[in-house]
């Protein structure tokens, strides 16, 4: 047996928030917003929505594709670096709101890898348990750590979760080859200064802004070209395949200008490229899951494909993930 995804979810929040309204509130134009993002609209949360509402819906459709009840899962790793709490671990509620109570429950916080990463800590768990079956989600709530005076980072950044069950699938499908590289010297460039050890919430960091998300746009995507394409292309020619042969990748939708970019330069234009920041944003952790989700609803992805999967993102940090998709009948 192999080792691969049994079933997909996702869920986006029902507020759509387009660009004449991000516009207006940051001070740019909606035309501006598109021609350097690709994005038209983006979901928020509803005010009583936290991440781990979002990771739960997502879940439960992942879930009831798998034909799987809550009871059924072994483990939950849940991708978030917008948790309801700094503590307990988002996972455990989401554990909570499922039911899920014979689950060994953690987070991770890899920001836009995270997913990547945690399916990574799924194959190695089913590695040693062949039998479990672990419920991978990512779900972000940016929209609550904005700082709308900032147009770099206001116009890209949304609410979203998605989901995969991970257990064994029959051979020849499943993972191929995965791998994950961090940078911390980079750690500058996407940060939220206050609200840790460091720097713990006092009025001082509230007024002065410490608790929104940060982002040094131009060192993004600086790092994004020089590291993202060579990883790729070294996971693939590990994994003996030809970059030319994957048939559909599945990137961190970061930016779509900078996603146009990565596949020109890691050789990818003849895979089809799933993109939902167009409708969807940046919804961080929740990205690669959602595009995930909506190519295999949609039927995008017949068995036996190779499908590369592509997490980058604060860190800074890179997860790659190729697999041949086949799901149990």
């Amino acid at each position: 047996m192999g080792i691969g995804i049994l079933s997909t979810g996702s869920y986006l929040p029902k507020h759509e928030v387009g660009n004449e309204e991000v516009a207006e509130r940051v001070g740019v134009t909606a035309e501006w917003i598109e021609r350097k993002t690709q994005i038209r609209s983006r979901r928020y949360a509803a005010p009583h929505e936290a991440t781990s509402d979002l990771a739960v819906k997502a879940a439960e459709r992942a879930l009831a594709q798998a034909e799987l009840t809550p009871q059924q899962i072994d483990y939950i790793i849940v991708s978030t670096s917008t948790g309801d709490f700094p503590q307990p671990p988002t996972s455990y509620l989401v554990q909570h709101g499922l039911g899920a109570y014979g689950a060994a429950c953690f987070d991770v916080n890899v920001v836009c890898s995270g997913f990547v990463y945690a399916l990574v800590l799924a194959h190695s768990l089913v590695t040693v348990r062949p039998e479990a079956r672990v419920l991978v989600i990512g779900a972000d709530v940016y929209s609550r750590i904005l700082d709308f005076t900032d147009h770099r980072t206001a116009i890209l950044f949304a609410d979203g979760a998605g989901a995969a069950v991970v257990g064994a699938v029959p051979e020849p499908y499943g993972i191929i080859a995965s791998d994950l590289s961090s940078r911390g010297d980079a750690h500058h460039l996407i940060r939220v200064e206050a609200g840790g050890s460091r720097r713990p919430a006092s009025a001082a960091t509230v007024a002065e802004g410490g608790h929104f998300f940060k982002m040094d746009g131009r060192g993004v995507r600086d790092f994004v070209a020089e590291h993202v394409p060579p990883a790729l292309l070294a996971l693939t020619r590990r994994a003996g395949v030809d970059i030319g042969a994957v048939d559909h990748f599945v990137p961190h939708q970061a930016n779509g200008v900078m996603l146009g970019e990565v596949v020109e330069r890691a050789g990818l234009g003849a895979a089809q490229t799933h993109r939902t920041l167009i409708r969807y944003g940046n919804v961080g952790s929740a990205s690669v899951p959602v595009a995930l989700d909506e190519a295999h609803r949609t039927g995008a992805l017949s068995p036996g494909q190779l499908v590369l999967l592509a997490g980058f993102g604060g860190g800074m940090s890179i997860g790659a993930s190729l697999l041949t998709w086949g799901t149990p009948a």
